[in-house]
């Protein structure tokens, strides 16, 4: 929805939109670093207690929000906002694994991939009559009452089971198994990346390089020699099956990024389409799967997640390849058909990977390994901002658009030659 705000933000307080952009970089960057670390404390302190505190957190945010007094502190609210919404996805694994421990429970992940394409989907149209209707504060205000129901149902529905049974501990020694040192080099490490790369299509921070690379042999030294890591990297090292999920969800959020924000662009600036028209059109990117998820489902019970994946990777290299026959003179109704060949492996590429990293995944680590896979996905979108302010550099165009389709058919390429070769 924030997509919708940011235009009436800047009146409002009378920045640039430069700095009124800072209100979605700023939620990325937090989100990026949180996922892991709300999946930390999901594993242990217990999923459902983790959850409740961020929706609480996300409803004082989002009640008090609209009485920022400049732009800054209504960023802070986004960077908070972003903690607290990070708890969500590792939450949900970790109850998954809890309450469901024979295996990927890919009914219920459906549901939670069903739910996440619909908000995607109907988010900004949604948000477009927020703002149109009662202003920019109400795409904040809206939260309030969604996240107050949220609380309740978590607590009358999820079930308050502590992840491990274990007698009660001294707050040192709870302190020590949290390894702080560790997070605070994770963040360092991931805010420096992720910093470099928001900064990296305007005016490059190329300090943010070397601060990443010294936290990052901070996080390793640290991690190797603690017995109670963060990141248990020696567990990641060996474990190829996760890490290649987690690259493989990189790059697939890559070419969806691009589509989502990209074509938009290119139709508000170079078709000249109305930014309402320009929303429906690229609809069906994020809604389509919605209804090819019972299919999936069915799918993955029959088969197995590589049929599935190689399945999604190969819809998204048509697709993509459609979009290098787009142009100034391509019909809507065309571009529409376009956009649902886009969207629909999301369906299988989003519930193929949620259930290849829960088979891949310790259980005792889900929590984590679910940040991680948000985290990775994070970085995906973050990459594909990054290739559209340079391939729309010099105007938003055709040329442009061709530059952008080029890109998504490699990367779509190299996740379709992966998924064909077999992870052990």
């Amino acid at each position: 929805m924030i997509a919708l705000a940011l235009v009436p933000i800047e009146r409002h307080y009378g920045t640039g939109m430069a700095t009124a952009t800072w209100l979605v970089s700023a939620f990325y960057l937090a989100a990026t670093v949180s996922m892991p670390v709300m999946g930390r404390l999901a594993d242990r302190f217990g999923a459902r207690r983790v959850f409740v505190c961020g929706l609480v957190l996300v409803c004082l945010t989002s009640a008090f929000a609209p009485l920022a007094p400049n732009i800054w502190w209504l960023v802070a609210a986004r960077v908070l906002l972003a903690v607290g919404t990070s708890v969500a996805f590792p939450s949900a694994m970790a109850v998954f694994r809890s309450a469901l421990p024979a295996g990927p429970p890919q009914t219920a992940m459906a549901m939670v991939a069903t739910v996440n394409s619909a908000s995607a989907a109907f988010g900004p149209v949604l948000g477009g009559i927020l703002v149109q209707v009662w202003g920019w504060q109400a795409i904040w205000l809206v939260n309030v009452p969604v996240t107050t129901l949220g609380v309740v149902l978590a607590l009358l529905l999820l079930p308050p089971v502590a992840p491990r049974a274990q007698p009660r501990r001294r707050s040192s020694t709870v302190l020590a198994e949290l390894d702080l040192p560790g997070i605070g080099a994770f963040i360092l490490a991931m805010g420096g990346m992720v910093g470099f790369l928001l900064s990296a299509s305007d005016e490059p921070r190329w300090l943010l390089l070397p601060l990443a690379a010294v936290a990052a042999a901070a996080l390793l030294l640290r991690e190797l020699r603690t017995a109670t890591p963060f990141l248990d990297l020696r567990m990641l090292g060996a474990n190829r099956r996760l890490l290649s999920v987690f690259a493989r969800n990189t790059a697939i959020n890559v070419v969806f990024y691009l589509g989502f924000l990209g074509i938009p662009q290119w139709l508000q600036s170079a078709r000249e389409v109305s930014a309402g028209l320009a929303g429906m059109v690229v609809l069906p990117i994020a809604g389509i799967s919605v209804f090819a998820l019972p299919l999936v489902t069915r799918l993955l019970r029959r088969f197995d997640e590589r049929f599935v994946l190689i399945t999604g990777g190969l819809l998204l290299l048509c697709g993509s390849a459609g979009l290098l026959l787009a142009d100034g003179s391509t019909p809507l109704w065309a571009l529409i058909l376009l956009t649902a060949l886009l969207g629909l492996p999301n369906a299988f590429n989003n519930l193929g990977l949620q259930s290849s990293m829960y088979r891949a995944a310790p259980g005792d680590h889900i929590g984590v390994a679910s940040g991680l896979f948000q985290t990775f996905r994070f970085i995906g979108s973050i990459t594909a901002s990054v290739i559209l302010g340079v391939v729309f550099a010099h105007g938003i165009t055709d040329a442009g658009l061709k530059a952008m389709a080029c890109v998504m058919v490699a990367v779509s390429a190299i996740v379709v030659a992966t998924g064909l070769r077999r992870t052990p």
